[in-house]
Formats: C-alpha cells, structure tokens, sequence
C-alpha cells in the first residue's frame, strides 16, 4: 500500500513570513486532505511589511529536489508559483516533462493584483512560451490576463475573448480571475474556461481587507489538492474558488500591516454541495 495517500507538489519560493508562495501552498494542501511535498525555487526574506531580501537556488539543487522526489513519492498533481528568471523556468519545465508528476496547474505570478510587474519582461516572455504550454490550469490575476492576451479589458466581452486566446497559447482550463479595483465593489467575478469548450462566471462576495496574502497562491493550490485527489476539473476550481473567498472572509490578526488568509476557517467550511 506504499504512496497510496494522495501528493501535491508545489514548485515555488518559501516565503519567511508564511503568508504566501511555498508556505500558503502547504498550508492549502494540508487544509484540503493532501500530503504537500516542495521543490523551493527561492528563498524570500519578510514580514507583512514587505520583500526585504531573496535568493534563488541553483539550478543543480532544484534539480535534484525534482530527482529525489520522482525516485521515491507518487506526485499526482503539481503547481508552479514564482519562478525568478528564465534559466530557472526552463529549468522547471525540462524537470517537470522528464517527471510524472500528474497535471500541471500554473500559477503565472508575473503581475500583482494591484498591477504592479513582478517579473523582467524576458523571463515573461520565456513564461509565455515555455511553461503556459504545459498548463493543465491556468490562474492568472486581471492584469495577467491582460498581459499575456495583450487585451485590454473593459468588459466581459474582453474578458471572455483574453481567456480564449490564453487558450490558443495552449493552456487547457483556465480561471481567469476579475478586478478587484472597481469602486463600490460588492463581488469577484471570475470567469472559467474549460478544455471541453464549457465556460462560465464564478462569483464570491468582495472583502474589504488587508488580510490576503497568499491568496493566488492559495487557489492554484487548492486546484492541485483537488485534482490529486481525482476531483473533477470544474468541481475543483469551482471549490478552491469559495474555499480562498472563506479564508479571506474570515481574517486572522497576523503581522502589522498586509496579513495572511485564514486557511484554518476554509478548512473547516463545508464545500460538498459543490
């Protein structure tokens, strides 16, 4: 009955402060019944004040976390988070193609949710064309989409026609996620774009909050525990959907300015009727 249990891989940076990246993945796996194993990319140094200081591993380290877990876990699903540059992103996807380490789900992590740019247009551009092709989920935020479909979105019409040329790029299911800068904003409207054509708007009432790092991260892996556990795709992002909008609806008092979600409140809510 070896490695019978249900594993997740996150591919990301450890974050000091453990409100986001590697730490928010774990914490999503653990809250959804899945073992959570780690290829850290990166060390980040901070505190809800801020990124004060990163390194990135080299390449031969990462590559031999890839090794040493293909040699003895049985990965079933797997997502990316930040990756610094384009060495290390080639170096991601020529691991992740040599392992079985089921689907992929891409978490692009190159704009905030704010619309500040976190990655150098080269790495972007490498990004693009490299790893988006292997995405078995993408997860980009409102400026994302609008940077990688090189829309402009001022409607749901422009969200819809950006989600399917995501697609043409060679994603397979994406959730593209909407605005959260409208003014008396009262919802999130996602919208879902499914390999088989289907597709369709998530909505979850909008928290006027502080308290939401990690909350990207915390849907690609709730997407990821969910597929490892063999849950359908559109019951999965449908659920990590309202499992992220409990977490930040429920917020704990962490750190002095920008905190974390509370992971512990989406673990304990009921998401079956989904």
């Amino acid at each position: 009955m070896t490695n019978t249990y249900p594993q997740a891989l996150t591919i990301a940076g450890s974050d000091s402060d453990g409100s986001a990246g590697m730490q928010a993945d774990l914490h999503t796996f653990f809250a959804r019944n899945v073992y959570g194993a780690s290829v850290i990319t990166a060390c980040v140094a901070g505190n809800s004040y801020g990124i004060h200081a990163s390194i990135p591993m080299p390449t031969d380290f990462i590559d031999q976390e890839f090794q040493d877990l293909a040699d003895d876990y049985h990965i079933r699903a797997a997502k990316t988070g930040m990756l610094a540059d384009s060495e290390l992103i080639n170096d991601v996807v020529r691991n992740y193609q040599q392992a079985d380490f089921g689907p992929l789900v891409v978490d692009p992590v190159i704009m905030t949710k704010h619309g500040n740019q976190l990655l150098e247009e080269s790495a972007f551009e490498t990004l693009r064309t490299k790893l988006l092709p292997l995405a078995t989920v993408l997860t980009p935020n409102f400026y994302e989409v609008e940077k990688i479909a090189e829309i402009t979105i001022h409607s749901d019409a422009d969200m819809v026609a950006a989600t399917q040329k995501m697609q043409t790029m060679g994603a397979k299911n994406i959730i593209a996620k909407g605005s959260h800068a409208i003014a008396n904003q009262t919802v999130v409207r996602d919208f879902v774009l499914l390999e088989s054509g289907e597709s369709f708007w998530l909505s979850q009432p909008y928290h006027d909050t502080d308290r939401v790092n990690g909350t990207g991260d915390s849907l690609s892996a709730c997407i990821t525990a969910e597929l490892a556990k063999g849950t359908p795709m559109k019951q999965a992002i449908a659920l990590a959907k309202a499992f992220v909008n409990t977490a930040i609806g429920n917020p704990i008092e962490v750190g002095h300015k920008f905190g974390p979600i509370n992971h512990w409140a989406a673990q304990r809510a009921s998401y079956d009727q989904l």
